[in-house]
Order: C-alpha cells, then sequence, then structure tokens
C-alpha cells in the first residue's frame, strides 16, 4: 500500500510532456446567416481572441498554431501575434482533418502531446485544458466531455430504430489532447481509409486506442449558429 501511494505520488510530480496546441479555425461558418464567426464580436473582442488567450495563459500549453482561411491569416496575427505562444498562423485544408494535420506539421520537433481545440468554444477555461492536458499525458489520448441531458433517438428513413441509455451517453468537448504521433498516425490512416471522422477521437478510436473522458464544462458551447454566438454573450455578461 505504501509503496503504491508513493508511486503515485512519483507519477503526478513528474513534468508534464511539452504540449503543443493546435487552434482550427478555418471553417465557412455556413450555418452562421452570413456572420465571420472567427472574426465575430464577443464580449468587445473578436470570439478567436478569446479562445487563443485561453491557451496562452494555460501553464500546461508551451506553444499554438492557429489555422484558418488564408483571407484571415493577416487579421489574426495582427489580433494573436502579441502572445509569444502563437509560434504560426496558417491555411488550413479542404477539411477538418487536413486543417487538423496542417497545424500540427507546424508545431516544433519539441511537441510531445498536442491539444486540438475548436477556435469557436470561446469561453473554454485555463481549468478544463489543464485536466485534460494531464490525463492525455497519462493515458495517451483524452477529451472533456459533459452528460448529455436530452434523449436521443437512433434515427433511419424518418422512424425511431432505438433509443440509446442517456446515462453512458456524452457530449465530447475541445481540446482534445493525445499523444502527437499517435494522432498523426491515426488522421493519417484514416484518410487512406476514407473514413469520415467528425472529430479527432474518432481516428484514434479507430486505431482501437481508448480516450480517456475528463469532467468538460456547460458553458464551454461550440458556437455554430447566431443563437450560439447569444447564449455565448449572456454567459460572458454573467461573468461580469
Amino acid at each position: 500500500m505504501i509503496l503504491n501511494t508513493v508511486a503515485e505520488g512519483m507519477r503526478k510530480a513528474l513534468p508534464l510532456k511539452y504540449c503543443g496546441a493546435v487552434i482550427v479555425a478555418a471553417g465557412n461558418a455556413s450555418r452562421m446567416g452570413g456572420i465571420d464567426k472567427v472574426m465575430a464580436p464577443l464580449g468587445g473582442e473578436p470570439m478567436i481572441a478569446r479562445t487563443v488567450r485561453a491557451f496562452q495563459n494555460c501553464d500546461a500549453i508551451k506553444e499554438i498554431v492557429i489555422v484558418t482561411r488564408p483571407d484571415l491569416i493577416q487579421p489574426i496575427m495582427n489580433l494573436c501575434g502579441k502572445y509569444e505562444k502563437v509560434k504560426a498562423v496558417v491555411a488550413g485544408g479542404a477539411s477538418r482533418q487536413e486543417s487538423v494535420g496542417l497545424g500540427m506539421n507546424a508545431l516544433s520537433k519539441k511537441v510531445k502531446l498536442v491539444a486540438i481545440q475548436d477556435g469557436a468554444r470561446p469561453l473554454i477555461t485555463g481549468a478544463v485544458i489543464d485536466r485534460t492536458v494531464r490525463a492525455a499525458h497519462s493515458y495517451g489520448a483524452a477529451a472533456p466531455a459533459v452528460p448529455v441531458k436530452d434523449t436521443i433517438k437512433v434515427v433511419q428513413g424518418g422512424v425511431v430504430l432505438n433509443t440509446p441509455d442517456r446515462a453512458g451517453l456524452r457530449a465530447v468537448q475541445t481540446p482534445q489532447v493525445f499523444d502527437f504521433d499517435l494522432l498523426k498516425g491515426a488522421l493519417k490512416k484514416a484518410e487512406q481509409d476514407g473514413a469520415a471522422v467528425t472529430d479527432d477521437c474518432s481516428a484514434v478510436e479507430l486505431m482501437g486506442m481508448s480516450v480517456k473522458i475528463v469532467e468538460g464544462d456547460e458553458r464551454n458551447i461550440k458556437v455554430t449558429t447566431p443563437i450560439d454566438l447569444k447564449i455565448a454573450e449572456l454567459l460572458l455578461e454573467e461573468e461580469t
């Protein structure tokens, strides 16, 4: 028992692996009704600035690469170039998978863990980032998640096929954090197999790897529609 306690204490004391973040903000915001969500004002500043600052201020993150549309590279550099952890702002690809890969390529060779973050999650906190990085340090792959509140139906052709037990369902958020080489290999295999993955965890899961789930934050919403932007504004107002 004493040996186990000492070993656990030593594991916790080990320094975290060098972690870089890829913040993906390369989408065309097709559901935003003409609003460019990357640069949409939120609490008096562009949304992307809030996302990047959370990673800048988190000690577990050592460097940052932002992936965006070509037309936004310079505006984002102007906004975020003041943060010393931001090493590059690069153009995204034709798909999210490709954009993540391009962002990873721009990280330094020192990176052992990589955190993939949606640029459209501006309310992410340092606490969520930190605990996800720490879980990935131990398990190789980790993601924050929150319990699903609604009853979920599996539907095909407009007909309900079944109703999964809500107790075992989670809504997964970002950042999703991985061993760098593991994610690199998983994304490459998914591309070779023509597998359409909706998040980076899915690519790793296809290789038979388990992903550790940590406690997420209900405020860590993804801004996808104009209504989401209004909700984010309300959540920010509650903080003041």
